[in-house]
């Protein structure tokens, strides 16, 4: 390592190279810990356990970006901040209009907040003045997610309902019906476990993006992005098509041991970061059992089941575990939710992860500029066209 006597920057031997960035720590951060050994989740020191029985997903914002849980005048204030930001101006309804009905969700989402950031002319860039975008977003996602879904069926867009809290307004909105009780509950409790998850992939391309100053809407449309990969956000809906692939719990045993003898991963099964069952996933199974018990959908819940009980008989108590996916997944099914709007779902809940981590990475900036590990060829000269 250089001296930095000289009063130039100091010069660092290059790190070792790790495949995927495993095991490489890019920040520190109060917002959330994962004990992948043990199987738990925190948000700011709070078991994701609790959060789940007794938060919403307003408060669990509020502890994301200000480090701690809201008294209640604090919650009804963001309650109303969400309330008044939830609608779209005819500019954006029109535009949405022109998506072709055949484009991904995912991909109108991500070009529908790009197009509010066109609309947004405060140049202040104060925390105060990006939490208010944290919050604008944050409560537009939903109204964009349902819109799309109508508009490409040729229906009219439900306007947002002031009355409701943010989960139930989303399932109104994409149902033009009030959600019943428990419908709302467990679709607000989905959206409190899908919040934060560290320093997952869309996070950190959020990271990456806010590290250069950019904006807060391209932050979120990296993270968007990033979700859209079936190996992060799309992997729910690769549950789903398999869980209909196997089509009855008594042809589990056979689709896992071809799947085995193919080499093929079986989708919602292991966790780069946990090496137990993801708590996400206990507490989702829990309330896909009880929404099963009240749908026709029960099917996908007991071929679940099966599959649970096959992959510890072929791997052992100590081997590939539940992730959050093989749950969430057919709860989002049996709300009645279209399958290419799992991923979109997901983003409406981690836009507050992703804005969380961006502002509080602002606080202490610095530009992400990783090394690459040269293999390529040794130097060699330049041979004219004429003499190849």
């Amino acid at each position: 390592m250089a001296s930095k006597s000289d009063g130039k920057d100091e010069v660092r031997d290059a790190p070792g190279f790790a495949k995927g960035l495993e095991g490489v720590v890019v920040c520190q951060s109060r917002l959330c810990r994962i004990d992948g050994q043990e199987g738990k989740l925190y948000y700011c020191g709070y078991a994701i356990e609790e959060l789940a029985l007794n938060s919403s997903f307003e408060e669990t914002c509020f502890l994301l970006w200000q480090g701690r849980l809201p008294r209640a005048d604090e919650l009804e204030g963001l309650q109303k901040a969400f309330r008044e930001n939830r609608a779209l101006s005819p500019e954006i309804l029109a535009f949405m209009r022109l998506i072709p009905h055949t484009a991904q969700p995912m991909d109108a989402l991500r070009t529908v907040v790009s197009l509010l950031a066109s609309q947004d002319i405060n140049p202040e860039m104060s925390p105060e003045a990006n939490l208010h975008r944290a919050i604008s977003l944050t409560a537009k996602l939903p109204t964009i997610v349902a819109t799309f879904h109508r508009l490409r069926l040729n229906t009219k867009a439900v306007p947002p309902d002031p009355s409701l809290g943010h989960a139930a307004n989303f399932l109104y909105m994409l149902h033009k019906k009030e959600p019943e009780e428990l419908s709302a509950r467990v679709m607000d409790m989905a959206l409190v476990l899908h919040a934060d998850h560290e320093m997952n992939a869309s996070t950190f391309s959020s990271l990456v993006t806010a590290s250069t100053l950019s904006d807060l809407y391209s932050t979120v449309v990296s993270g968007i992005g990033t979700l859209k990969g079936p190996l992060h956000g799309g992997a729910n809906e690769v549950v789903l098509q398999m869980l209909l692939e196997v089509g009855d719990p008594g042809k589990v045993g056979a689709f896992v041991d071809d799947a085995r003898a193919k080499k093929k991963r079986i989708m919602g099964f292991g966790h780069r970061v946990y090496k137990a069952y993801d708590p996400r996933a206990r507490i989702l199974k829990e309330h896909a059992r009880r929404l099963s018990e009240k749908t026709r959908f029960s099917r996908f819940f007991h071929i679940n089941e099966k599959l649970e009980e096959v992959m510890r008989e072929r791997y052992g108590e100590k081997g590939i575990f539940p992730n959050v996916d093989l749950y969430s997944g057919i709860v989002y099914h049996q709300l009645g939710i279209a399958t290419d709007l799992f991923t979109p779902i997901f983003a409406l809940s981690r836009v507050s992860g992703w804005t969380a981590h961006v502002l509080e990475y602002w606080l202490e900036n610095r530009l992400f500029r990783p090394n690459a590990e040269y293999v390529g060829a040794e130097p060699r000269p330049y041979v004219p066209i004429a003499q190849r």
